[in-house]
């Protein structure tokens, strides 16, 4: 089951489990849009292909909660 990671690790921005424009690697790296356009589709911490990451529905959170560790470093 995939983390579900809260933010962009790029710039910080809330990416809700729920909602579309996250994008991730197969190491679960997380991006936003518009950071993972500015990477070219490739994580800059395992070069791994960035893609979009699926949603989770409100109803499977209750059950799955999405992560609440948030990974950006100012």
């Amino acid at each position: 089951m995939l983390e579900m990671r809260p933010d962009c690790e790029r710039c910080g921005v809330d990416l809700p489990a729920e909602a579309p424009g996250a994008f991730i690697c197969s190491m679960e790296c997380t991006f936003c849009a518009q950071c993972a356009d500015a990477l070219d589709d490739l994580c800059p911490n395992c070069g791994g292909e960035v893609m979009d990451r699926p949603t989770r529905s409100k109803a499977l959170q209750q059950k799955y909660p999405a992560s609440a560790q948030r990974r950006f470093e100012a």
